[in-house]
């Protein structure tokens, strides 16, 4: 089945990912490139939305796209970098506003008739981000609608399905902007609303029919929601063709390896377990460096990884549960190198000598639409709400040197919090949690004796997808009472805080 697509031209905004998910939340397929790589099977795509960015259209280092092969040809919405530079360079005049504009605003008018805004009434609250402002419209354009402080708050341009917005209906705070961003990709651009998890999963298993054949693939599970729906969809695809590796790298919760394993085993996947604790701890013996600890523990999984595909005959596939975020997060927007905050185990594959071919059956949707797969595929739903855990297990959450007692200190540490969380009806009001083991002691007394031991810290964050994250705000009695347990619980620990920063500026994991 061919769906229409949309493509959205990336100019680096910090939103554009909501932007992609936002639209296929509407049941339309979109992707998103940037603005400078523009897919040469542009008549493929029925509509383009240009997103925001952090430069100025006034500026030298201004993005320009070239919007040849799509203005007045397909129906585009310029989002607020896109809306200034529509002005700026087509008759227009986009200056430094006077008071920059961030945040809620409401809109004050809204021109009668427009299909861009039925069903949205003047007062609707939209999210503006900007610190420029269109002085005048571009020569053929009417006005849709101001806020009290942005007069050109959206417009069209007459003879082009052509929409421009200053703010970002993407975003949470944008009461409407589902609305608005329906209106104009149906109602405006009359798109088909069939990009369903049912749709897709129909369609990738057909394609990997198509792609794999009566070959065999090799899987790498994790135990987390991406590989596990992997696997689902591929052993829906070429059953007993299947072959999945768990690997136990000795950076597990307590008692996780076992668990999962008997958890895959009940869904009649084709598993094995492969215990490589200690090769995993004695690889990273004496190793401090964060960047180092990641290295070690994923040049260790490709050995072992690599051990056991050789023991299966014939195998040509590796499968990977790389998703979307994976794929545009490692292209630079601007056409410059992205920055790399920390090392992704599942980007790239597995090295030359391997000599796979990949399969990535995910390749294509957000983590929340890998959920929803996941319930399309019948999956348990308390395997497709488990929280985030980092491909480097708790190698990440012990700062400084690793060892088998710090191991099973912190998955102590960690078992008495997630469990908390559970027993306390927290965990799904939660998008990740876990502990760290700080390398410091402190000073405590228990029983009329002074104690010099480890301090461990909390971290609970409402996300998602990962790229932005807020602490939750845990009852005052839920952390005593879990303090109190750990500490009376756990030996070695005597100190127990709970970190409340954000990201940015701090990161969800602390290494």
């Amino acid at each position: 089945m061919q769906h229409d697509k949309v493509l959205i031209l990336d100019f680096g905004s910090q939103y554009t990912q909501l932007i992609a998910r936002r639209v296929r939340e509407l049941n339309i397929y979109s992707e998103i490139h940037p603005f400078n790589k523009i897919p040469t099977n542009i008549a493929e795509y029925k509509a383009v939305i240009l997103s925001g960015s952090p430069n100025s259209v006034r500026g030298e280092d201004a993005l320009h796209p070239d919007l040849s092969e799509i203005r007045g040809k397909k129906p585009m919405l310029a989002v607020c970098y896109g809306a200034q530079y529509l002005a700026h360079f087509s008759g227009g005049e986009v200056a430094p506003s006077n008071t920059r504009e961030y945040g809620r605003a409401n809109l004050s008018f809204i021109q009668k008739g427009e299909p861009f805004f039925s069903s949205i009434s003047e007062g609707s609250q939209v999210w503006m981000s900007h610190s420029d402002t269109i002085k005048a419209l571009p020569t053929g354009a009417v006005l849709l609608a101001s806020t009290n402080d942005v007069e050109n708050a959206a417009y069209r341009i007459e003879g082009e399905t052509t929409y421009a917005i200053q703010f970002h209906p993407e975003v949470y705070h944008s009461k409407d902007g589902k609305q608005i961003l329906e209106n104009f990709l149906v109602r405006i651009a009359d798109i088909n609303q069939d990009w369903t998890p049912d749709s897709f999963v129909e369609e990738t298993v057909e394609a990997i029919q198509a792609k794999v054949g009566n070959d065999k693939v090799v899987l790498g599970l994790s135990g987390g929601v991406d590989s596990t729906v992997a696997a689902v969809l591929l052993n829906k695809a070429i059953g007993k063709n299947l072959y999945c590796i768990f690997v136990n790298n000795g950076l597990l919760r307590k008692d996780e390896f076992e668990s999962v394993l008997n958890q895959y085993e009940g869904m009649g996947l084709n598993v094995k377990g492969v215990d490589a604790s200690k090769r995993f701890l004695d690889a990273l013996k004496g190793i401090e460096d964060p960047e180092k600890k990641r290295k070690a523990i994923g040049n260790a999984f490709i050995e072992v990884f690599d051990d056991e595909a050789h023991k299966l005959e014939d195998v040509k596939w590796l499968a990977q549960g790389t998703i979307y975020p994976d794929v545009i997060e490692s292209v630079s927007a601007t056409g410059g190198p992205s920055a790399t905050i920390k090392s992704h185990h599942n980007v790239g594959g597995l090295p030359d000598f391997m000599k796979l071919k990949i399969v990535e059956p995910l390749r294509a949707i957000f983590k929340d639409e890998v959920r929803r797969v996941g319930t399309t595929l019948g999956i348990d739903p308390e395997l497709l709400g488990r929280h985030p855990f980092p491909g480097p297990g708790l190698g990440i959450r012990i700062l400084g040197d690793i060892t088998a007692e710090k191991v099973r200190m912190l998955q102590e540490v960690d078992h008495i919090f997630i469990q908390g969380l559970k027993d306390w009806g927290l965990y799904d009001k939660v998008w990740q949690a876990g502990a760290m083991l700080l390398p410091v002691n402190s000073v405590g007394v228990m029983g009329d004796e002074r104690t010099y031991e480890k301090c461990v810290a909390l971290r609970a964050v409402e996300s998602t997808d990962g790229m932005t994250a807020d602490w939750v705000n845990l009852p005052y009695e839920f952390l005593q009472k879990t303090s109190n347990d750990i500490i009376n619980k756990v030996k070695g620990v005597n100190r127990v805080v709970y970190d409340i920063s954000s990201k940015p500026p701090a990161t969800i994991e602390w290494e």
